[in-house]
């Protein structure tokens, strides 16, 4: 039964339409980074007690370890908090969240939520090629909600063959806007990784999003700001060859300042997910994503 859409809810997606999403983006920023002292202080308590966060994972637990928001929310956790599946012919979860839609690629389609669909070249920027290798193949979108640890991991060793920055719009990611916003990741501004890996080629893409004031890479550093209005493409080095950037499962490899989404795509038969991952089941890095189709 299609649910019914409701007079606030066209209010709501319609405001998110309206909004002056990077100047709410570039004030957000600004904010994150203030080194306020004690003001810094209250808001993150405040912060973690509206979000009910356990801070006794954290590898810093007192608030006062932390000059900035930016700091608290990009915090690193303890080791052994986040267990990373060992078995080799499994890849385990990048990010901490609740899982927003997965399956099968179907005609070079990937499903947003009911009843609506987008382009697996458009969320790839438009290329072709790299498109082409995923056609037919497995992805899975994980949603990181404010309260949620906010680094990103390997699902498995990688070593890093492309990185494109794609500029885009900065809608909010959330459930309900991805249920009434067409094309919302395919929209938004951000970072697409291509990795080569035992499994096949995997992208992991970053997806930005309103008040997410950047997004970071182990190998890179922050990529944004600046939000240059073309597309950025970097290649490199191959498993061996000098320079080549060889990330291990588990390890991280991101991270956003403030919520989003995390994207994972794999070729055709290279994958098959874990039976207990569905559409909003929550998820914790480290844990089982998938199995390697034998």
């Amino acid at each position: 039964m299609n649910k019914t859409i409701t007079y606030f809810d066209k209010l709501k997606v319609a405001f998110h339409y309206v909004l002056p999403q990077l100047w709410v983006t570039r004030a957000a920023g600004w904010l994150a980074e203030k080194q306020w002292g004690v003001v810094t202080h209250t808001i993150i308590r405040l912060f973690i007690k509206k979000y009910r966060i356990n801070m006794q994972e954290a590898l810093y637990s007192d608030v006062k370890d932390y000059a900035s928001f930016n700091q608290f929310f990009i915090r690193p956790l303890r080791d052994g908090v986040r267990p990373i599946n060992q078995d080799p012919n499994a890849l385990c979860l990048p990010a901490d969240g609740r899982v927003s839609q997965l399956g099968a690629i179907d005609e070079g389609r990937l499903i947003q939520a009911k009843g609506h669909y987008f382009s697996l070249t458009d969320l790839l920027a438009g290329d072709a090629e790299l498109s082409a290798t995923f056609k037919n193949g497995q992805f899975i979108t994980t949603y990181l909600s404010p309260k949620d640890y906010h680094r990103v991991h390997m699902p498995c060793a990688g070593t890093l063959r492309k990185m494109i920055y794609v500029p885009g719009e900065l809608y909010s990611v959330n459930p309900f806007l991805a249920e009434h916003i067409p094309h919302l990741f395919s929209r938004n501004e951000r970072v697409i990784c291509l990795f080569e890996t035992e499994f096949g080629p995997m992208v992991q893409i970053l997806v930005g999003a309103t008040i997410t004031a950047s997004m970071s890479t182990v190998w890179a550093g922050v990529i944004n700001p600046p939000r240059p209005s073309e597309i950025q493409t970097w290649h490199y080095p191959a498993k061996g060859e000098s320079g080549e950037i060889h990330l291990e499962k588990g390890q991280e490899m991101g991270a956003f300042r403030l919520g989003s989404t995390v994207i994972n795509i794999f070729a055709e038969n290279q994958v098959e997910f874990a039976t207990y991952l569905y559409q909003d089941t929550a998820v914790r890095v480290g844990e089982l994503l998938a199995h390697k189709v034998q």
